[in-house]
């Protein structure tokens, strides 16, 4: 139950289609005045998450399994105009499940089946950059199947799929530029049981 109600305004200063900033006002724990600025998914200041206690995610990222190598791509991003290693991922549309979305993301970037693994409830959202923005994303455990093609990504998207091994997830690790949440996946997928690769759930 949300019990701190410290922002006392928010003022959308982008209209953007996918990504919008924010001016926020609050105060300091020691009675002061602070502005602070997010990014945020949200199309205005009353759909951010900081006024509800209802925090839907914003996206899915999956952690496939095909043939005991895990399903990465290698994607040029635009942050740092260069390729960086990820996993799959991408935002929910409206009224989608989760799960849907996974399986709907997984197919268009990396033209696989992905079917999620049951055992688990993966259906928390985290969040990976809160002093940034306020963006949730659920990950989506499951297996893949298929052979990788980019002949449904969109024209904007320039993805690499990758079936990596333990050897290789060693050496992109060291060598390459990996975001935050693949490399802790991939710290999973290392110490991970071939027999039951998704043991380390809880």
């Amino acid at each position: 139950m949300k019990t701190i109600n410290r922002v006392s305004r928010a003022v959308k200063q982008t209209d953007n289609r996918f990504l919008n900033m924010f001016e926020l006002t609050g105060s300091m724990r020691n009675g002061g005045e602070k502005t602070y600025f997010m990014a945020s998914r949200s199309d205005s200041p009353e759909d951010l998450k900081l006024h509800s206690e209802e925090k839907p995610a914003d996206a899915v990222m999956m952690y496939g399994i095909c043939g005991g190598k895990i399903v990465l791509e290698r994607q040029y991003r635009y942050t740092i105009d260069d390729y960086i290693y990820e996993c799959p991922a991408g935002l929910l549309e409206a009224g989608e499940q989760p799960e849907e979305a996974a399986v709907r993301e997984f197919f268009e970037e990396t033209g696989m089946t992905f079917t999620p693994y049951t055992e688990h409830s993966s259906s928390r959202p985290y969040y990976p950059s809160i002093g940034v923005t306020d963006e949730s994303i659920i990950t989506i455990f499951g297996r893949a199947e298929g052979e990788p093609t980019a002949e449904h990504q969109e024209e904007s998207e320039d993805i690499h799929v990758v079936l990596a091994d333990r050897e290789e997830c060693r050496r992109i690790l060291r060598e390459e530029n990996v975001s935050m949440l693949c490399a802790f996946l991939l710290f999973c997928f290392l110490s991970a049981d071939d027999a039951d690769p998704f043991a380390f759930l809880v």
